[in-house]
């Protein structure tokens, strides 16, 4: 039966239905098929509310919020001005300024598809216009953006936490360090790329101070979130809603790139894009108590358990698993299918919860850009028309091998991702 009720779920996502909608089926079959029948049905509405009534997803809809707010109020702008003002006169000056901007603006949103569409909207004509390659520019931009999932605030890490019970503030602490390194590591690869190019020429110190004033207020939003985290200031919740009002604040009074008009349309994609994310959350719920009423993720922990092999070995299963998963659902929904089967796993195989966060969500900006339903590659051919999906893909494979060579790295040092959240406790 667990087959049937597998191949269920797989059919349902192959003719196209929405993931939130294809757990929530599948969960339904389950329930009526193994659960008694239509009696079962009564269980939905209690699964649902219990999904949703935790008060660390209240974070969710607020840095949402946040993002799309810096989104319209294009803080983003200023900090691309302030990397190229700094940073063009190096070797892939503009390269290196537009993943040192997606970085930054990452750490302000938390979302790769608006990293990605706001940074690339900007560097991408620039780029060009200055003779790079155009797949290093499609590639530099695509896997720029998914810093958004691994930089905090993260959203991902909420619902990681959400799902398992982990201090989020811990969470968002263990992507700091990761998330640097892998922004150093994309800026080697732009660096080495570019090195043919003729080096342009300074901005002057006068031109550099003047970008760093412009953007000195979209700067402190992250030292304000992450900071307050990082000394117990506030909860990551709070600094969800201190970073919103801040955000509102910027760009209303200090900017003025928003106005009342700008809101309804803000808070309706706010509202959407919460819903989404919240609709699969109660589908995964309802497909997840049907594989817990069914004991698989028992039988799986106690299979593991028992076979002769090395953590390792299980450990590389799950990451080909979770790549291949990324070729065809986006991260979200790997989350909320995967993680309450995987959790009990890696704790049972000994590894540390908040390392293995780094580990999927580095797995999950994989996803983003692999195809064919890498979200960042749609989003950059969305933005740049002329392109050609073969050439966004080109442009993407050696900053996903980087990617691939971090979770290696941090295999042989986990101290990357423990360090911090070590210190925070």
């Amino acid at each position: 039966m667990l087959v049937i009720f597998t191949v269920i779920l797989l059919g349902l996502l192959v003719l196209g239905l929405p993931v939130a909608f294809s757990l929530g089926t599948a969960g339904l079959f389950g329930m009526f098929a193994f659960m008694g029948g239509g009696s079962s049905l009564a269980q939905i509405p209690i699964l649902a509310y219990k999904s949703l009534d935790d008060f660390v997803l209240t974070a969710v809809p607020l840095y949402i919020l946040m993002s799309q707010i810096l989104l319209t109020g294009k803080v983003g702008n200023d900090l691309f001005e302030l990397g190229n003002k700094w940073l063009r006169h190096l070797p892939g000056g503009l390269g290196v300024a537009t993943v040192f901007t997606c970085a930054i603006f990452a750490a302000i949103t938390g979302s790769s598809v608006a990293c990605a569409v706001t940074i690339g909207a900007i560097a991408i004509p620039e780029m060009l216009s200055r003779g790079y390659e155009r797949t290093l520019v499609l590639g530099a931009v695509a896997a720029g953006g998914t810093l958004g999932i691994l930089i905090p605030p993260s959203i991902p890490m909420i619902l990681y936490g959400a799902i398992t019970g982990e201090s989020v503030g811990q969470l968002f602490m263990s992507g700091v360090v990761p998330g640097v390194i892998l922004t150093l590591l994309f800026i080697a690869v732009v660096v080495y790329s570019s090195r043919k190019l003729p080096l342009q020429e300074a901005a002057s110190w006068e031109e550099r101070f003047q970008a760093l004033r412009s953007s000195f207020w979209g700067l402190l939003l992250p030292v304000l979130v992450v900071g307050g985290i990082y000394t117990g200031a506030f909860t990551p919740t709070e600094a969800a809603a201190i970073g919103t009002v801040y955000s509102l604040f910027i760009t209303f009074v200090i900017y003025r790139t928003l106005g009342l008009k700008d809101m309804p349309e803000i808070l309706l994609d706010t509202v959407k894009t919460t819903s989404m994310i919240f609709a699969i959350m109660i589908g995964a719920t309802l497909f997840g108590f049907v594989l817990t009423i069914l004991q698989v993720p028992q039988a799986l922990t106690s299979l593991v358990a028992e076979m002769e092999t090395s953590r390792w070995i299980v450990f590389i299963a799950i990451n080909i698993l979770l790549l291949v998963l990324g070729c065809i659902l986006e991260s979200i929904s790997i989350i909320f299918i995967t993680l309450p089967i995987l959790y009990p796993i890696i704790m049972k195989l000994g590894f540390d919860p908040i390392w293995f966060n780094v580990v999927m969500l580095i797995n999950l900006e994989l996803a983003l850009i692999t195809p064919p339903v890498g979200m960042n590659l749609f989003v950059l051919q969305g933005i740049s028309p002329d392109s050609k999906m073969t050439q966004i893909i080109k442009g993407v494979i050696p900053f996903g091998i980087i990617m691939a060579l971090e979770i290696l790295l941090l295999c042989f040092f986990p101290e990357i991702a423990t360090w911090l959240p070590g210190i925070v406790k």
